[in-house]
Formats: C-alpha cells, sequence, structure tokens
C-alpha cells in the first residue's frame, strides 16, 4: 500500500492531507507535527486571539477527530530526527518510516535577536506560533510598556492590538519607513497615520542597539542614543524558511526548498509547499508567505502525488487586520515603476501599482470592491485605465469588462 508521509502540521500540512482524502487517495497518510496541539491558524494569533476575542477551538483548521475518521496517522508532539531520500525513509526517535512519497512542509521561523544584544533576556518574544502567543498574554495588560521591532505587517498588527488594550506602545523600524520592503511609500504612510492616531510612539529610521537588563529586559538602547524603559518586548523582523532536515536530506535549496511548477524537488518522489518552499514564478523563482498560497500550492501537490500533473500558478493574496482597518492585497508589486491613488472617505482607500501600463497589484484599505476588482484583473493580465482608477466617484466594474 503507497505510503505518503508530510513533514510540518500547519496549514499547508493540513491542506495537504486533506487533499489526498478528498480526492480519493486510499493509501497510508501520515502527518507529522512538532507541536503538541492539532493544526491551526496562525494569523489570528497576532490579532483575534491575542486580543482575547477568539478561543483556541476556533483556531483548529480542522476538528481533531477529522484525522481519525479519514484515517490520517496524526503524530503530534513530534520531531524527525533526519530524513534518507534514497531509500525513501523518515527517522523519527526510535521509529523508522518508510515512504512513497514525502511532502515538507516545514513553514518557517522567526529571526531573533542576537544573544550579544540581549535577545536572550526574559519577557523578549517573537511572534509565530501558539506558544508565542500564549507566553506574551498575560503581559498585553493597560499601562504596561511594550517596544516592538520591526515595522513590517507582525509588527504593526501586534502595536494594533497592545494599543487597543491600553499599553504604552513604542515602534522602531530602523528602514527609512514602516513597510518599506512590501509596501509604496503610500501605503506607508496610510498606516503611519494610523498607528500615530491611536497613540503608537512610531519611530523610524532607527534601530535597536541593546536591550538592557539583568535576567528580564527592563530597557532598550536605540541607534540615536536614546534609552526607553520597557516591560517586554516583541520582534517582528522577518522569518527564515525551514530548510534544515531538507538540507541535510540532500534537497536543492534556493531561498526555500527548491521546487519545479508541479512542486517537486531536485530528489524523485519528495515535494514541498508552503513557507519552506521557492518556486518558479514567470521568469523567476520566489517564495510566498501567505494562507493561501500555502493552501493552493499543498493542495496541488497533493493532485500531483496522484499523477495529475498539475502545474501551480500562483495567485498572490494577502491581508492584515490594524485597529478597524482591513487591508487586502492582490498581486505582487515587485519592480513597480509608479503608484495610482485612489482615496475613498474615511479610512477607505487604494493604492495601485503599474509597472509601465501593467498593473501588478492592489494595497485595498476598508475598500472590498477595489481588492476584488484589481485582483481579478491582475489574475486575468488584464490592466486598469489610471484616469478611471484615480476618480473615487467612478465604478471600476467597467474594467472587467474590457
Amino acid at each position: 500500500m503507497s505510503h505518503v508521509v508530510v513533514i510540518g502540521a500547519g496549514q499547508a500540512g493540513s491542506s495537504c492531507v486533506a487533499k489526498l482524502r478528498n480526492s480519493g487517495f486510499d493509501g497510508q497518510v501520515t502527518l507529522i507535527g512538532a507541536e503538541a496541539v492539532a493544526p491551526y491558524q496562525r494569523p489570528p494569533l497576532s490579532k483575534a486571539y491575542l486580543m482575547g476575542e477568539m478561543a483556541l477551538e476556533r483556531l483548529f483548521l480542522r476538528p481533531e477527530r477529522f484525522y481519525a475518521e479519514n484515517d490520517i496517522d496524526l503524530r503530534l508532539n513530534t520531531v524527525v530526527d533526519a530524513v534518507d531520500a534514497g531509500a525513501r525513509k523518515v527517522h523519527l526517535a526510535g521509529e523508522t518510516l518508510d515512504f512513497d512519497d514525502l511532502v515538507f512542509t516545514t513553514g518557517s521561523t522567526p529571526r531573533r535577536l542576537p544573544a550579544a544584544i540581549g535577545g536572550d533576556l526574559g519577557h523578549v518574544f517573537v511572534m509565530r506560533d501558539l506558544a508565542d502567543a500564549d507566553a506574551m498574554t498575560s503581559h498585553f495588560r493597560a499601562g504596561a510598556r511594550v517596544l516592538i521591532v520591526g515595522g513590517g505587517y507582525i509588527g504593526l498588527e501586534a502595536a494594533a492590538v497592545a494599543s487597543k488594550l491600553g499599553l504604552r506602545v513604542t515602534l522602531v523600524e530602523m528602514s527609512d519607513r514602516i513597510l518599506q520592503r512590501v509596501a509604496a511609500p503610500e501605503t506607508s504612510d496610510y498606516f503611519r497615520t494610523l498607528h500615530t492616531k491611536h497613540g503608537v510612539d512610531l519611530r523610524e529610521g532607527i534601530g535597536l542597539e541593546r536591550l538592557i537588563g539583568a535576567e528580564t529586559v527592563t530597557g532598550a538602547q536605540l541607534s540615536d542614543g536614546s534609552e526607553i524603559a520597557v516591560d517586554y518586548v516583541i520582534v517582528g523582523v522577518g522569518i527564515s524558511p525551514n530548510t534544515g532536515l531538507a538540507e541535510a536530506a540532500g534537497l536543492t535549496i534556493d531561498n526555500g526548498i527548491a521546487t519545479d511548477q508541479h512542486g517537486r524537488t531536485s530528489v524523485p518522489h519528495v515535494w514541498a509547499a508552503g513557507d519552506c518552499a521557492s518556486f518558479p514564478y514567470q521568469q523567476g523563482r520566489i517564495r510566498l508567505e501567505s494562507v493561501p498560497h500555502a493552501i493552493d500550492q499543498a493542495e496541488t501537490v497533493a493532485e500531483n502525488i496522484m499523477g495529475a500533473e498539475k502545474e501551480y500558478t500562483a495567485k498572490p493574496w494577502f491581508w492584515s487586520d490594524q485597529y478597524d482597518v482591513k487591508l487586502q492585497i492582490a498581486g505582487l508589486n515587485t519592480g513597480y515603476s509608479d503608484v495610482v491613488p485612489r482615496i475613498g472617505e474615511g479610512q477607505t482607500a487604494s493604492f495601485w501599482y503599474y509597472k509601465s501600463d501593467r498593473l501588478l497589484a492592489v494595497d485595498a484599505m476598508n475598500d472590498p470592491r477595489a481588492y476584488m476588482i484589481g485582483k481579478r484583473l491582475i489574475e486575468a493580465g488584464k490592466t486598469a485605465d489610471r484616469t478611471l482608477v484615480a476618480d473615487p466617484s467612478a465604478d471600476l466594474k467597467p474594467l472587467l469588462q474590457g
């Protein structure tokens, strides 16, 4: 009987095994996860869960009984020691599993501050998994002083939660502006204004020199020479794909585990999907960090294990919730030459990225219609008339008919 082993019980791993069963795969399926709980959603951890608005049970992607009912051997709290890709064996503590196909859905790990600048002090947190969220929950109390290092989406989401709960929030971003790596200045300006309005002390162009404290952090020295007192620190300076196990097994690594358009790695019968995998996109190779991508790529891999020979076509989209603003992003803005703003009433706005006459991406804040139309245009390879986009009173729907 054919045996598929999936290493990594996150969004991609859970999606892969579910798709195998839903597509009629009748062989053995084993899903291995290092955490002690069934696969769950990660995005709410830095938002609704941290706010206390979402119970643990609502985080789960599927009820735990789903795996038993579908004859999926869910191995929780289990660490893989090594993979022998050539012999098709997965080595666990005291056990070896033979596989016919293996899928790496090992995700990613947040980057931490070096110990040399205080990164190993107590009350210095990262935000990635349930344990991280649970560890910092008790610190989110009104009046507490929190320093957030990093002005990307994770840092800004944490700042929004802390501000809403009445904390005194300082956020430092060493780049010239928040969101500099992922968004245009217009989007940075929008969110700077939003956070400042909610009382966040947002310091751009200022980095962290070191954290101060004996065993537990009590303060921070910043790159402008200033010092601030803090009760705890949240670090949001990016993530790294978990490739160590795959690299040790001899797989090609290229900004993640390198896969082809079908999700295959450089070794036969070994696949990868989600945050840990890079794949061909247009004329290059990219790696995406998003829930929709993790689901779609993992499901494509499941179909291809069953012989579909289906090419994965990424349709990038992302979202972020901050205060009462929902940001929805369609497409990838890499290489954009200019941005067309569409400013509505109140906090409604969208920014449309172009490369010459080609529409690349849309950042939409509290504007689901602009997001949906932009997404459909991008996926269809169509552009959008700039004059129409720039007029907030104009109906965008005719763009879909062109």
